[in-house]
């Protein structure tokens, strides 16, 4: 019997690029060589295709392939590029539609869908170095609506990257500055206090047409107020699942990760992140495609319920090539 021919796409152009590789990584290494002919297929930072190390053509590449794949975080893998050359080529892939990952990546659109589907989020305005206004008159708003702290967003980034948290009003002109200038659109939300958790979410999956993983708690290195992207770089955080989390908390957790994915219209799998507080869990983001690599969270959700890697990649190649 011919072995199912995988192209797994990792690197891309997103400051995500080294968690991607390592997603990838992960990717190659669960599947069996029995069962699939898997191929590593490389995106380097400028967006050249690379196969068997060497520079290709990416409409053939996809030509020698049955399925991918998809673990580009952030950039051309979630902003829908990647999905729409997927798309022209014909060729099955797991994960959500060009458009859902988009409004799945973008924190401005994304907070509009899910806010307009009633789940509960922080306060948050939203700006762009397009707009008419100075970053004084920015935070003027923004105190109108809420007090601090603040945690500030890069509105297009994935993986806590570029992330900002200043304790008073006088600080935070000067860093919606700083974002915009790098990133060129920022959210502003209101910092709450309470403890990080994250759901995984699996179509068809059990017997389930979605199915929750259960919640797991996030635990930040050294009492650190908010995570960042060193945290997922170095490997310092630790996921626990089963949590300790209520039997409330952990049902409104997992009521609001499917009412996310289902508002967001994404496909096969999605992961929810918040941040539960006194007054219940609040959304944070929602991630279209879940890093696999070596301490991220969802291989420990997996783990938690008697799956794996490999069986989470095995149903999404199903999903795929349903």
């Amino acid at each position: 019997m011919a072995r199912t021919v995988v192209g797994v796409l990792r690197g891309g152009t997103s400051s995500e690029y080294d968690l991607s590789l390592r997603t990838g990584a992960a990717m190659l290494n669960a599947l069996s060589e029995d069962e699939y002919d898997v191929r590593d297929i490389l995106i380097d930072k400028r967006g050249v295709w690379h196969s068997r190390g060497r520079p290709a053509d990416p409409a053939r590449v996809l030509s020698q392939v049955d399925v991918v794949l998809n673990g580009l975080h952030g950039g051309i893998g979630e902003d829908g590029t990647v999905g729409r050359l997927l798309e022209r080529a014909g060729t099955p892939y797991a994960g959500s539609k060009p458009l859902a990952s988009a409004f799945s990546l973008s924190k401005v659109r994304s907070r509009e869908i899910l806010k307009n589907a009633g789940i509960l989020m922080p306060r948050g305005l939203a700006f762009s170095a397009s707009m008419p206004l100075n970053t004084g008159e920015m935070t003027e708003l923004v105190f109108a609506e809420f007090g601090p702290p603040y945690i500030l967003k890069p509105a297009a980034e994935g993986a806590s990257t570029g992330i900002k948290l200043v304790y008073t009003i006088i600080e935070l002109p000067e860093a919606i500055g700083d974002i915009l200038d790098a990133y060129g659109s920022t959210i502003v939300e209101e910092y709450l206090a309470g403890e990080n958790a994250t759901v995984g979410v699996l179509e068809d999956f059990r017997g389930e047409e979605l199915y929750a993983l259960p919640p797991a708690h996030i635990i930040l290195p050294d009492e650190s107020p908010f995570l960042h992207f060193d945290h997922h770089t170095n490997g310092s955080l630790r996921h626990i699942a089963p949590s300790n989390f209520s039997d409330l908390e952990k049902k409104a957790l997992v009521e609001a990760a499917k009412a996310a994915h289902r508002a967001l219209g994404l496909s096969h799998f999605s992961r929810a992140d918040f941040i539960v507080t006194k007054r219940g869990p609040h959304l944070l983001e929602v991630n279209a495609l879940p890093g696999l690599y070596e301490g991220s969270a969802m291989p420990s959700k997996l783990q938690a319920v008697g799956s794996s890697v490999k069986q989470f990649l095995e149903h999404a190649l199903h999903l795929a090539r349903k």
